[in-house]
């Protein structure tokens, strides 16, 4: 190993043992420290914000990809409710029942070969008290020094599977969006946590980038093609190259299966017929209401898988 990478390699202080974690104040608990060189956080949630899963699967295969590695959760005690999100039981290896709770996962992706260390955020969309759970997301990026929080989103919108996916973004600092050729978002209306960061974290000085991709009203589960669409744009922010065969063909799997979708189904046909023909001619957009039961009834007729 070179002196750069040895410089490089991920170092942490004071790690604990196995899977216990550390308290630090509230409800963050470090099961390692890291230390990194200002690092980019990269946040995504489930739910409201994750129109076909787009934004936590591009998160998950970055972790994947880069090899992260936990090193804190957050608490889910204060800010779920766990009717609605409910935590899981399964049995160990030695027989024992342990319960996995909806808790926020916090990895690290160090780069060993000079490129800029990652810290990934990824869970479900917190039902209680946006404004403290945001302070906490704050907290994380101050104690591990990130100088930038990259938030990705992904929503319904009036597009087609064949397309290029429409990605646009907001950002608190100054010619972000014209250095990487991101389209500004116009949005205005109800948010998601997505959102709420975006506009707390600049607030206690932590500039924000947030990159939303567009998924077809019609969509079936996950949309790999939008996921693939924002891993670009974070390649892009971070200046971390990841690669992206794997992802390229669930993209192209997608794309055969929307195919499918469109074909077997008149009133999704029919649909997706109309949006082609507004990309042409532009106008009052057509109405999606009832194509999401279209959709499930679509589904409830396919073989299992």
């Amino acid at each position: 190993m070179d002196d750069r990478m040895r410089r490089r390699a991920p170092r942490f202080v004071r790690p604990l043992p196995g899977s216990r974690a550390r308290r630090v104040g509230g409800p963050l608990r470090y099961l390692r420290r890291p230390v990194l060189d200002h690092p980019v956080v990269l946040a995504a949630f489930e739910g409201w914000n994750d129109a076909g899963e787009a934004a936590s699967y591009a998160t998950a295969y970055l972790e994947r990809s880069w090899g992260a590695v936990p090193v804190a959760e957050i608490d889910p005690e204060e800010f779920f409710d766990f009717t609605e999100v409910r935590p899981e039981v399964a049995i160990a290896g030695d027989g024992r029942r342990e319960i996995s709770w909806p808790a926020t996962r916090i990895m690290v992706a160090a780069s060993r070969t000079g490129e800029r260390d990652v810290v990934l955020v990824r869970g479900h969309e917190p039902h209680l008290r946006w404004r403290s759970y945001a302070e906490v997301v704050a907290e994380v990026a101050r104690g591990l020094r990130a100088d930038q929080v990259v938030t990705l989103g992904a929503y319904l919108s009036e597009v087609t599977h064949t397309g290029p996916v429409p990605v646009n973004a907001a950002s608190s600092s100054a010619g972000t969006l014209d250095r990487y050729g991101l389209s500004p978002s116009f949005y205005e209306g109800p948010t998601g946590i997505v959102g709420v960061l975006g506009l707390v974290l600049p607030e206690a000085g932590i500039p924000t980038a947030t990159v939303w991709a567009s998924v077809p009203c019609y969509s079936l589960p996950v949309s790999a093609k939008a996921a693939l669409a924002l891993v670009r744009v974070v390649t892009r922010l971070t200046g971390r190259p990841v690669a992206t065969e794997e992802l390229e063909e669930e993209a192209a799997e997608y794309e055969q299966r929307m195919d499918e979708l469109v074909r077997d189904d008149e009133s999704v046909a029919a649909y997706v017929a109309r949006l082609e023909e507004m990309e042409g001619h532009p106008g009052p957009g057509p109405s999606a209401e009832g194509l999401a039961e279209e959709i499930e009834r679509y589904l409830r007729g396919r073989p299992q898988g």
